[in-house]
């Protein structure tokens, strides 16, 4: 499964050892598979908003989130129909159509969720947490909560 990652979750992953964004990035991709991609677009939209986490979120960024995903080409064109009213994002749904993602995953509820809704041409878009919840009932992935017991 190809799952595209937008900049909030990027920086979240950086920025929280217990968080949703942080487990597809450490457990979730290597474990179960699935390809994590994001664009050179949010990777600068990353560093440019990282120091305001901190330095243990640009030391998480560089030894945690940035080994594991793949950074595919910009792509600011599409060849079919896009309504979105939020420029700056448009290169973030447009890329991760291009690159075939199956899954967008964003924190960005306003600007993506509310506008896009929860897929577009095929592509669900969805928070990291709700991604997780949803594998969790299929029955794709067992989650362990910090006293290893499953959830």
């Amino acid at each position: 499964m190809i799952l595209f990652l937008d900049t909030s979750v990027l920086l979240a992953a950086a920025g929280s050892e217990t968080g949703a964004s942080r487990y597809v990035c450490t457990q979730g991709g290597p474990r179960h598979g699935w390809r994590l991609l994001t664009s050179g677009y949010c990777v600068q939209e990353t560093l440019r908003n990282l120091p305001k986490l901190g330095s243990g979120a640009a030391l998480a960024w560089t030894t945690v989130v940035e080994p594991v995903i793949e950074i595919v080409a910009d792509v600011v064109s599409l060849d079919q129909a896009l309504v979105f009213p939020k420029a700056k994002d448009r290169p973030v749904v447009i890329s991760a159509l291009a690159a075939q993602a199956g899954v967008l995953l964003t924190l960005d509820r306003t600007d993506f969720h509310a506008s896009l809704g929860p897929q577009l041409y095929g592509m669900d878009i969805r928070t990291p947490a709700d991604f997780l919840i949803e594998q969790r009932l299929k029955g794709s992935i067992c989650i362990r909560n910090p006293r290893g017991l499953a959830i």
